[in-house]
């Protein structure tokens, strides 16, 4: 008996392949002609560097600079990576928290709400009063800042299970662990995700803004007290090396963190899925 083997159609993959290079050129072909265009200008106006510098003397400061860029970048990296692994732990054992009592979901939800409304900028010096290590209290700046999208993100995953399966496990006398670990954290999983692109910027945001409050200054600083120390001696290719830095290091993260969504959700969920839309 001869079983038809369904047809896979080779003539779309190459279409595929395309569409992806061209979603990978297009932005860089963009990012080089606004860097030429932005060295042209520097050169043709006679533009001072001190009030803005070509991107090719940014280059230049960025190798020459590393031995004071290349701590700072690993200061920020570790300070960011502290208050994100904080905010993922502190945010995720709450929402299991709130899904499993509602008595605590009433009880802490507004004053985590009061915490994300509260601009960082104004808390910070208090955080700074309060707290003797300085290190600890950038830290707690920007654990405050990404805390809340894990909080939020995976509280609405947990409660969006589907009402069909809820039923389905109650009928068979499922524990509250098994109805969570086979019901509700493979639903929260996808808004767990996106919580985490968000939170992952913010916990990088939240170190920047945080050291700029508190001005430190010294050998183990961050890139922000670089960016401050450079604008105080007016060294503008400094400045925009640092935050060429920290704009990297914030594109990083995103990436890393949307690799794991694909990889964690691609074969499973409709947000990560390949789509093979001939329209896009």
């Amino acid at each position: 008996m001869l079983v038809a083997r369904p047809r896979t159609d080779i003539s779309s993959q190459p279409a595929a392949w395309r569409t992806r290079a061209l979603r990978a050129i297009m932005p860089a072909a963009l990012i080089v002609a606004l860097l030429v265009t932005w060295e042209l200008v520097v050169h043709i106006q006679q533009v001072p560097h001190y009030i803005l510098p070509a991107p090719s003397l940014i280059f230049r400061t960025l190798i020459e600079r590393w031995d004071t860029l290349g701590p700072s970048l690993w200061f920020t990296v570790k300070l960011t990576l502290l208050a994100l692994g904080a905010a993922v732990l502190g945010g995720v054992l709450l929402a299991v928290a709130f899904a499993l009592s509602r008595w605590v979901e009433a009880a802490l939800f507004p004053i985590a709400v009061v915490l994300q409304v509260t601009p960082i900028i104004a808390i910070a010096p208090l955080i700074l009063i309060y707290v003797e290590s300085t290190t600890l209290a950038l830290l707690l700046c920007a654990w405050i800042v990404a805390f809340f999208p894990i909080l939020a993100n995976t509280t609405i995953g947990l409660k969006s299970a589907d009402a069909r399966l809820r039923d389905l496990f109650t009928l068979y006398g499922a524990t509250r662990w098994q109805r969570l670990r086979f019901l509700l954290v493979p639903s929260a999983l996808p808004y767990f995700m996106a919580g985490l692109k968000v939170a992952g910027g913010l916990s990088l945001i939240g170190a920047v803004v945080a050291e700029f409050t508190a001005g430190t200054a010294g050998r183990d600083t961050g890139l922000a007290s670089r960016i401050l120390e450079a604008s105080f001696r007016t060294e503008t290719p400094l400045m925009f090396a640092a935050l060429l830095l920290v704009s990297l290091l914030g594109v990083a993260i995103f990436l890393v963190f949307s690799g794991l969504s694909k990889w964690l959700l691609g074969r499973w969920h409709e947000s990560e899925m390949p789509k093979h839309d001939a329209a896009r």
